[in-house]
Order: structure tokens, then sequence, then C-alpha cells
């Protein structure tokens, strides 16, 4: 699988294509909504800036896609239209790293392999920094066969490769990380947002916190950031937004309450409903610090 091409190219299907054009692939494609990005991308890489998604297809024996949500990830498999992925689908193998709705996963490879191909979910647990340097955390789900097929290529992409089990499954394990991620977030804002109101220093609470049980991965992340309000975008309150809304939909079917991620996400939603949803996910300390809060 020489020949790759991407559907998505933003921060992190930018920076993959970037890590498999530095391990000897040749990415012969790309192709984004904003067509800016796809044609920089294409020069910097010498590849083709593609005019839809069945051209990336076209060129490519593995395809990987990155995209937004469920929306997105059904036009660009959409099967009424001859611009899509499935109208070149017969023996590529197509690797989905979006955090989308488990059940379009299995709807997507459905539809794959009545085109003749194969399909695989590889959700991320990483971000930007770790998808340039190689060193992603990747779920991977789908059938046996075309995970090994992928497996090259994907041990390029991360350090950590991880089979799961059938579609669908690696997106609701993802799912339930940004999830328990998502409410850490939300609980280090409230405790670093009361500790500032009741005039503690923050940057001793934050050394506290590191060295008790406060201690977590997103203080280590996210702590400095949500104290200096820099909220450059890693991952953004609009996709932790949608991530705990899968989370309480999976949840839902089970006849599950989720009352501490339905508090997360409510204060995600205002957050992206004050404009702010393209902050990192840190920002939603703009709604716990007293001299911040709308």
């Amino acid at each position: 699988m020489a020949h790759v091409g991407f559907v998505g190219v933003g921060r992190m299907g930018a920076n993959m294509a970037r890590r498999l054009h530095d391990k000897g692939y040749h990415v012969t494609a790309v192709q984004d909504q904003d067509s800016r990005i796809a044609k920089a991308l294409a020069q910097e890489l010498g590849c083709e800036a593609a005019p839809n998604t069945a051209r990336v297809a076209e060129l490519s024996e593995a395809i990987v896609t990155v995209v937004s949500d469920d929306a997105a990830m059904r036009e660009i498999y959409a099967a009424d239209t001859h611009s899509s992925l499935l109208a070149f689908a017969k023996d590529r193998l197509f690797i989905n790293c979006a955090t989308i709705t488990p059940s379009v996963h299995v709807e997507i490879e459905e539809a794959i392999a009545r085109k003749g191909g194969l399909s695989l979910e590889a959700c991320m647990a990483s971000s930007i920094t770790q998808a340039r340097q190689g060193t992603l955390y990747l779920m991977c789900a789908g059938k046996p066969g075309a995970f090994e097929r992928a497996k090259p290529l994907l041990e390029a992409l991360g350090s950590t490769v991880r089979y799961i089990g059938r579609a669908g499954e690696a997106a609701k394990v993802k799912a339930l990380v940004n999830m328990v991620m998502n409410c850490n977030t939300a609980a280090l804002a409230e405790g670093l947002g009361l500790g500032y109101a009741i005039g503690l220093d923050v940057t001793v609470l934050r050394e506290v916190f590191s060295q008790t049980g406060a201690a977590s991965r997103v203080l280590e992340t996210d702590g400095e950031d949500m104290q200096a309000r820099t909220h450059e975008c890693y991952f953004s309150a609009a996709h932790a937004a949608k991530d705990c809304g899968i989370a309480i939909g999976l949840a839902r079917s089970v006849g599950l309450t989720l009352p501490v991620t339905e508090a997360t996400l409510n204060q995600y939603r205002r957050l992206v409903a004050l404009g702010k949803g393209d902050l990192d996910k840190s920002g939603i300390a703009e709604l716990t610090f007293i001299d911040r809060m709308p």
C-alpha cells in the first residue's frame, strides 16, 4: 500500500499525511472541504489536490478519512453520487479516523463491502503533535483482514495500534475515552476557577493537585492553559460537545443516565453558543473563572 490518499486534511489529517510522506509512502491525492488547505498541502507533498473524494479513491490503494461528524462521513460515502469514495471502492482499503456514532461506522463498512472494498475504523486518542510525530494511540475495529492489511500503515502513524473488535467497537471505546477526558476537563476548570475566586494562588493549587488525588492527564495538558487563558486548539470545545453527545446516546440506548456527562455537555454547549466552539477544550475555564464569566 505505497499509494495513500487523504480525505480531510485539517490539522490532524494534514500531519498524518506528512508523517506517511516522511516514512516513504506515496501520498497520491488529498481533498478537503476547504480547497485552499488541500491545495497548499498538495503542493507541499507533491501530490494532487483532488476535486472530489472519488478522485482520491481512484488514485489510491488506501484512503485515510479524517472528517468531523456523522453528516460529513455519510457525505463522503454517499451512494447516489459519482463523486463519492464509493465510486472507486473496489479493492480499496478505507481507514476511517473520525470520532462518530458507532452505528455509522457499521453502516459505512457495509456500504464499502457491497462495492468490493474493505473498511477499518482507526479511532485516535491523541492530538496534533502525535499525528506529526507518528505516536498516535490508535484503536481499530472492523474485519480482521482489513486490520492486517492496514497494520503496516497504521504502525507508521502510531506508537500503539490496538485491535478492539468488529466495526463500531473502537468507536464506542473512543466515545468513552473522550467522555471521561471531557468530564475531567470540566471538573478541573471548576476546581481552578473556585480556587481563584476564593483567593488561592492558582499556580500553587495546580502544583498541589499534581501531587494528590486531583492529579490527572488533563491537569498536565490543560491546567496551565486554563490559568493563562491560552486556548490554542488541539481538541475543540465543539468536538468535546459532539463526543459527549455520542456517549450520552450510547447510554440512553441501554437505559443509563450519565448526569456528570450531561452537565459537561451543557457546559460545552454554552461555550459553543457563545461563539467559542473553536477554542481548545480548555476554554471551558472561561465559564468558571469569576472575572471571565459571560
